[in-house]
């Protein structure tokens, strides 16, 4: 059992665990051992409340494939173990990130003063620049 907030939580049918052969470099153990992990988890199947299932699917990720199936791959640790452990942490702030609102932007116009000095300061800054041209007599 996954535990996202005080009331929403993952159930373990719900997680489909994999162990998988490791890629890359890593001598003799890593082609006789299944370290890696495969995490898939059906947002559309899954007993998540329906704002957290509206908020995922309409995530920009590429991690979440077409049909709604999160598939993360945790192969970075030397132990099955704590693999599956950085997985089900990344899908929970991937779940996470999606159900964060973020505060809405108000477009705000600079002050005189701080106009002012830009154009001042962008006057003082093109005299120095004149001064260093070819003087002619």
């Amino acid at each position: 059992m996954l535990k996202i907030s005080n009331n929403v939580e993952i159930s373990a049918w719900e997680i489909e665990l994999s162990a998988i052969r490791a890629q890359g470099a890593g001598g003799q153990n890593v082609n006789k051992v299944s370290s890696a992990i495969h995490l898939k988890f059906d947002i559309n199947r899954s007993a998540l409340p329906e704002f957290y299932k509206q908020r995922l699917l309409a995530l920009n990720d590429s991690r979440i494939t077409k049909e709604g199936v999160i598939i993360i791959k945790a192969q970075s640790h030397r132990t099955q173990e704590m693999n599956k452990e950085e997985a089900l942490e990344r899908l929970k702030t991937l779940i996470l990130s999606a159900t964060k609102i973020e505060k809405a932007r108000r477009a705000t116009k600079p002050t005189r003063s701080s106009q002012r000095k830009r154009v001042e300061s962008k006057v003082k800054r093109g005299q120095t620049k004149n001064l260093r041209g070819k003087i002619k007599f």
